[in-house]
């Protein structure tokens, strides 16, 4: 909870609570928790524990039962902070999804598989700096907060984990859309320079080392050089045709 650094004004957001025992954390520290879980009878479940385990606490939680994955709206309090166990497989598109959905969130504390928490966390011209690092740093700026051993969980996974935390701060100038596709395009060919990489969403090589040398980018430059502000510039230039 001290990583999270809750106030009491907050309004949480958890994804996945389960059986809530991050939940029953949660609940002394802030002013409300919205928990989302998919699973029916865990989010029937939930209110009951609280109510058992936190009687002068449980109006503080509200239990939606959706796929955070599909949600596009959440009940008030509108959600300050996302603190969240979140789902191994599906953690990178769950958490892009909540941050654009919910422009309230301030910052963000997820655990995620160790590896996952390491591609969400890195800089521009790190080995790990991919496709989760870049869309990420468009909400905000997102660092490691820790490591989590195994034997925490039980049953106990066969993966490590880690924490992630984001500040948010306001994006880059530009479109959010369209700065996704070139990064989504950068990356889908690590291997070669920007362009060759992005000769298919500029409609040729040429055009890609216009676009390229339009926003004071050396075309032979990898994807993974680029930092978001990078890539929102690039997706805004126009050359002539």
């Amino acid at each position: 909870m001290r990583t999270a650094e809750l106030t009491p004004q907050d309004v949480v957001l958890e994804v996945g609570p389960g059986l809530g025992s991050l939940t029953l954390g949660l609940l002394p520290v802030a002013a409300h928790v919205t928990a989302v879980e998919i699973d029916p009878r865990l989010a029937a479940l939930l209110p009951r524990t609280a109510a058992e385990r936190a009687p002068t606490l449980a109006g503080r939680l509200t239990v939606v039962e959706a796929d955070a994955l599909r949600v596009q709206g959440l009940p008030d309090p509108a959600p300050t902070a996302l603190v969240a166990n979140l789902p191994y497989n599906v953690a990178v598109p769950v958490l892009l999804h909540l941050l654009e959905l919910l422009p309230t969130l301030r910052r963000a504390l997820v655990l995620v598989q160790a590896e996952v928490a390491e591609r969400l966390a890195a800089a521009p011209g790190s080995t790990a700096y991919g496709v989760p690092s870049a869309k990420a740093a468009w909400y905000g700026d997102v660092r490691r907060a820790g490591n989590v051993g195994r034997r925490v969980f039980w049953p106990e996974p066969n993966v490590d984990s880690g924490l992630v935390a984001l500040d948010r701060r306001p994006p880059p100038p530009g479109d959010r859309a369209a700065t996704f596709a070139v990064v989504d395009a950068a990356f889908a060919t690590r291997r070669k320079g920007l362009r060759a990489a992005l000769a298919r969403w500029a409609g040729s090589p040429a055009a890609a080392e216009a676009r390229l040398r339009a926003a004071g980018i050396d075309p032979t430059t990898r994807g993974e050089q680029l930092s978001i502000a990078d890539f929102a510039r690039l997706a805004a230039t126009q050359v002539p045709a």
